[in-house]
């Protein structure tokens, strides 16, 4: 496993997730500091989050708008230069070949040199939690859209001929919350910005006091000493471009 260092050439990343506060959750940090140094990010969710509580009084579209602000704010702490969401129903994603196609769409429209997602082999990332089937089926569908439907014209042939949309070949693919990590980012320094955008998501984050303390619990690297802590983020870095 290796630790990640920055590319010395700016990078353009686009991140491919669920729900508002996954991209703060799953690698916030790493995103935190890739803007910081340069790099241009945007954001592509799948959903809105309408389904973000479980009180059946609960407004959907409501909730859906409160979290699409929350995510906006959160983007805005992390240094996200845009935020688009695909509004498709939160808890009903399937990595079917039509959100393959709008993957793909997004993908050579934004055009990025990096990809971010999740994995979708990932059921159980502790042993008290059951990953979202969401984050599954969305880490399904982008990593099918990168390779090989975005790069190939032959793939979905209409977003080039109705909308103009060239292929497009992602070069690395980060995927986030992963079964078995190759890369490791150090975001010891940008771990405060992670926290202050989590801390946006209020309407997900009941326990405020509590959250840094579980962030840094989670983030902390056993391999350093105690008396320099460092904080981590893994991925499986899957590198195309070779």
């Amino acid at each position: 496993m290796t630790l990640g260092e920055a590319d010395a050439r700016p990078e353009h990343v686009l991140v491919v997730l669920a729900h508002p506060d996954d991209p703060e959750f799953f690698c916030g940090g790493t995103l935190a500091l890739w803007a910081q140094q340069g790099w241009a990010i945007d954001y592509c969710l799948l959903t809105r989050g309408d389904k973000g509580a479980d009180d059946a009084a609960s407004d959907p579209v409501a909730l859906a708008q409160l979290r699409e602000q929350e995510q906006r704010a959160a983007a805005a702490v992390v240094g996200v230069r845009s935020v688009r969401f695909l509004d498709l129903p939160d808890g009903y994603l399937t990595p079917d070949l039509a959100l393959r196609k709008q993957v793909v769409r997004v993908l050579r429209q934004v055009r990025p040199d990096i990809v971010v997602t999740c994995d979708p082999t990932n059921f159980f990332p502790s042993d008290r939690y059951i990953n979202h089937p969401d984050h599954r089926a969305a880490g399904q569908a982008t990593l099918d859209a990168v390779f090989p439907a975005s790069g190939s014209a032959l793939f979905f042939p209409e977003l080039l001929s109705e909308e103009g949309l060239q292929p497009h070949k992602i070069r690395q693919v980060y995927v986030a919350m992963p079964q078995t990590a190759n890369t490791l980012i150090d975001v010891t320094g940008t771990l405060e910005r992670k926290i202050a955008a989590l801390r946006e998501h209020r309407s997900q984050i009941p326990d405020q006091a509590g959250l840094e303390a579980r962030i840094r619990e989670r983030l902390l690297d056993p391999s350093n000493p105690p008396e320099a802590p460092r904080y981590v983020e893994r991925f499986r870095l899957i590198d195309l471009g070779r």
